[in-house]
């Protein structure tokens, strides 16, 4: 695999006919939106399958996942444009392998109930997790459900193991921590709330269950242990898989990046999965500043490592970027969230330069907008080289895998850079 960063003058021919590969295939493998106006400091990633096939007439999708001994979920992702097809076109080509990869890893996509069926399919072939967002606990211990039953029906058809994300959050990422430490802090209710999820996991036949663990400070990491122990004691007696979230709570001063140093050892020892993720929602209130930061994060994991097993460790992925007006100001400046596709989009029509910060791994850029007096923004997202590069962190660690937040758009590079260089690994037979 090979990123292509645009420099000024570039053209899809041009790079097509420097790396020996077509157009169309620059197209589709990248989800273009605009291939003749590409943005300078855009990537491109340049794959090069090691088997295809031509298709004729009369083929199916089962046939030819038999006749090269793959299956049709690995025929899915390797050519995800036929995703929503019924039919396969006679001379059109697909790709059968990439070849030798670098590792396994397993892949965890978060979604809400309310994505859209048509991008879930698309994704759910690099899926080894689902976990679904919008379950949600009231200060009593009880769950409140959202309906999601046709995500559930689609994972079994997929062989995705699905993960029932509960916390106090709303979909927009606002929170009671009154019903929190309500049930925190009451062993009976923290028991009800096991059986009460318990309930739901074997109705709706999930996997396990996903929690986030926000703003664990030291003085009552206790309460966290015992919550953990309570619930992994429970629900993995029955069968089911606890993943627990965890958030470094990062401070920046004087260019010197510190978090409080929590003992995490004794929640890790109950879960089955610490995932550590920074969850983007629609906004933001935060300064500008990378939406992943790779030397940030490498520092939180060098601590994390010494307190939670390798094999337990899930690097968190958030896709979402962010759109903020300069100057900022505490508190009244709300950046707003873009997806990648949008923030091409929009350096394109802003005629900026997209700039790459080599420290956190992150690329962004400015633009102004305005007639009489315009105003100035800056952009921070993820693009390729922030994906490859954070899983080479996975594999070089040894970690099992990674967790996308979120996907309810298809992030094309995203899902090309997995699949041609790791093998996704699947736990439902």
């Amino acid at each position: 695999m090979i990123i292509h960063v645009v420099q000024l003058g570039d053209t899809l021919t041009s790079i097509a006919e420097s790396y020996g590969i077509s157009i169309d295939s620059l197209i589709i493998n990248n989800g273009i939106q605009n291939p003749n106006n590409l943005v300078e400091g855009q990537c491109i990633v340049i794959v090069y399958p090691q088997a295809t096939y031509m298709v004729q007439e009369g083929d199916t999708l089962a046939g030819i996942a038999f006749a090269n001994n793959v299956t049709i979920i690995e025929l899915l992702r390797n050519n995800p444009f036929i995703s929503d097809r019924e039919f396969l076109f006679p001379g059109e080509s697909l790709v059968i392998s990439y070849g030798e990869k670098k590792g396994k890893i397993t892949t965890n996509g978060y979604a809400n109930p309310f994505i859209d069926i048509a991008v879930l399919r698309k994704t759910l072939p690099f899926l080894t997790f689902l976990t679904i967002f919008g379950y949600r606990l009231t200060r009593n211990a009880d769950v409140i459900e959202p309906n999601d039953e046709e995500i559930l029906q689609l994972t079994k058809v997929y062989k995705v193991a699905p993960l029932m994300l509960i916390s106090s959050l709303s979909f927009e990422g606002v929170g009671s921590d009154e019903d929190v430490y309500n049930i925190l802090f009451n062993e009976d209710n923290v028991k009800r709330y096991a059986e009460n999820i318990l309930a739901v996991l074997k109705r709706k036949g999930f996997y396990g269950v996903s929690f986030i663990l926000s703003y664990i400070i030291g003085d009552i990491v206790e309460i966290y242990n015992r919550f953990a122990r309570i619930m992994a004691e429970r629900l993995n007696s029955e069968g089911y898989a606890v993943f627990i979230s965890i958030s470094p709570v990062v401070d920046v001063e004087n260019n010197e990046v510190s978090f409080e140093k929590i003992n995490y050892s004794e929640i890790a020892k109950e879960a089955n999965q610490m995932v550590i993720m920074n969850y983007n929602w629609g906004y933001y209130f935060g300064p500008p500043t990378p939406v992943l930061s790779l030397s940030t994060l490498q520092l939180f994991i060098d601590y994390l490592i010494t307190l939670i097993p390798r094999d337990k460790m899930n690097i968190g992925l958030p896709v979402i970027g962010y759109s903020w007006l300069l100057p900022y100001l505490i508190g009244i400046t709300r950046a707003n969230a873009i997806t990648y596709d949008a923030a091409i989009e929009l350096a394109l029509t802003t005629g900026s330069k997209i700039q790459f910060d080599e420290i956190s791994q992150n690329p962004h850029f400015e633009y102004f907008l305005g007639v009489d007096i315009p105003r100035k923004y800056v952009v921070w997202f993820v693009d390729a080289r922030t994906i490859d590069a954070l899983l080479d962190l996975v594999i070089v660690n040894n970690f099992p895998g990674i967790s996308i937040w979120n996907i309810m758009t298809y992030f094309t590079q995203l899902w090309l850079i997995i699949n041609s260089q790791y093998d996704i690994e699947t736990i439902i037979t």
